[in-house]
Protein backbone atom coordinates (compact mmCIF):
# COMPACT_ATOMS: atom_id res chain seq x y z
CA UNK A 1 0.00 0.00 0.00
CA UNK A 2 2.72 2.22 0.66
CA UNK A 3 3.63 2.65 -2.98
CA UNK A 4 -0.33 3.61 -3.49
CA UNK A 5 0.74 6.44 -0.96
CA UNK A 6 3.81 7.24 -2.87
CA UNK A 7 1.92 7.64 -5.95
CA UNK A 8 -0.82 9.96 -4.92
CA UNK A 9 2.05 12.31 -2.86
CA UNK A 10 3.66 12.23 -6.72
CA UNK A 11 0.65 13.53 -7.81
CA UNK A 12 0.28 16.14 -5.17
CA UNK A 13 3.27 17.68 -5.55
CA UNK A 14 2.93 17.47 -9.93
CA UNK A 15 -0.58 19.71 -9.19
CA UNK A 16 1.46 22.32 -6.77
CA UNK A 17 3.64 24.83 -7.77
CA UNK A 18 7.12 23.56 -7.70
CA UNK A 19 8.85 23.14 -3.70
CA UNK A 20 5.72 24.27 -2.28
CA UNK A 21 4.89 21.01 -0.63
CA UNK A 22 6.80 21.38 2.58
CA UNK A 23 8.18 18.14 4.46
CA UNK A 24 5.72 18.94 7.20
CA UNK A 25 2.84 19.12 5.17
CA UNK A 26 3.94 16.18 3.63
CA UNK A 27 4.45 14.34 6.07
CA UNK A 28 0.64 15.28 7.23
CA UNK A 29 -0.75 14.36 3.50
CA UNK A 30 0.94 10.93 4.12
CA UNK A 31 -0.20 10.04 7.13
CA UNK A 32 -4.03 11.27 6.03
CA UNK A 33 -3.40 9.23 3.01
CA UNK A 34 -2.17 6.01 4.88
CA UNK A 35 -5.07 6.20 7.25
CA UNK A 36 -7.53 6.47 4.61
CA UNK A 37 -6.31 3.54 2.22
CA UNK A 38 -6.17 1.23 5.59
CA UNK A 39 -9.75 2.12 6.05
CA UNK A 40 -10.57 1.11 2.32
CA UNK A 41 -9.30 -2.58 3.29
CA UNK A 42 -7.17 -2.47 0.08
CA UNK A 43 -5.18 -5.36 -0.65
CA UNK A 44 -1.95 -5.26 -2.48
CA UNK A 45 -1.84 -6.16 -6.03
CA UNK A 46 0.34 -9.20 -5.13
CA UNK A 47 -2.14 -10.69 -2.98
CA UNK A 48 -4.70 -10.00 -5.73
CA UNK A 49 -2.78 -11.78 -7.88
CA UNK A 50 -2.06 -14.72 -5.44
CA UNK A 51 -5.85 -14.96 -5.00
CA UNK A 52 -6.70 -14.29 -9.01
CA UNK A 53 -4.66 -17.86 -9.57
CA UNK A 54 -5.66 -19.60 -6.64
CA UNK A 55 -9.68 -18.80 -7.92
CA UNK A 56 -8.38 -20.25 -11.69
CA UNK A 57 -6.38 -23.30 -10.54
CA UNK A 58 -10.20 -24.00 -8.18
CA UNK A 59 -12.26 -23.48 -11.39
CA UNK A 60 -10.09 -25.77 -13.28
CA UNK A 61 -10.26 -28.30 -10.40
CA UNK A 62 -13.75 -27.82 -10.47
CA UNK A 63 -14.41 -28.37 -14.12
CA UNK A 64 -12.36 -31.63 -13.87
CA UNK A 65 -14.49 -32.68 -10.88
CA UNK A 66 -17.95 -31.91 -13.08
CA UNK A 67 -16.45 -33.83 -16.13
CA UNK A 68 -16.06 -36.69 -13.73
CA UNK A 69 -19.36 -36.99 -12.24
CA UNK A 70 -20.76 -36.18 -15.64
CA UNK A 71 -18.77 -39.38 -16.75
CA UNK A 72 -20.84 -41.08 -13.49
CA UNK A 73 -23.57 -40.17 -14.59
Amino acid sequence: MSSTVETFIEQIRELLPSGSLSDELEKNVRALAMSSFSKLDLVSREEFDAQTAVLARTREKLERLEEKLQQLS
